[in-house]
């Protein structure tokens, strides 16, 4: 960057997921324990929460993209919970199928799921490094 364009970063906004159904998103979403912050089906987007910031996963309708698997090199975003172990449990208990099993990583453990358009969600904690993990 140049030195007369600069900015700052100061955290993440919503993130964006594109699916195909918006209903069926919802669905989907709320089962994986998402609450929803705001839905305007007429706009095509939907608002899930993500604890207690005001940032969320938006997800945003297009009509075309149809059910895929996803893509080995997609992008993942990854979301902390307090044990990914216990939470790859309740995804199977809701009907969700992990990725893969959950595996270790260095703060703790991450299980990764994917939505029926490919987006991928990971659910990661730090149980081996308590101190990086946000306070109740």
């Amino acid at each position: 960057m140049s030195d007369d364009v600069s900015y700052e970063l100061l955290g993440l906004d919503n993130v964006l997921l594109v699916v195909g159904n918006l209903g069926e998103a919802v669905g989907f979403y709320e089962r994986a324990g998402f609450p929803v912050a705001f839905r305007l089906d007429e706009a095509g987007i939907a608002l899930l929460k993500v604890g207690k910031e005001t940032p969320g996963v938006l997800l945003r309708l297009d009509d075309e993209l149809s059910h895929r698997p996803p893509a080995w090199a997609s992008p993942r975003l990854w979301l902390e919970v307090r044990d990914a172990r216990s939470s790859a449990r309740a995804l199977a208990a809701a009907g969700i199928t992990p990725l893969d099993e959950p595996f270790s990583v260095a703060t703790g453990w991450t299980v990764e799921f994917a939505d029926p358009w490919g987006n991928v969600i990971g659910l990661t904690d730090y149980t081996k490094r308590p101190e990086l993990a946000r306070r109740p």
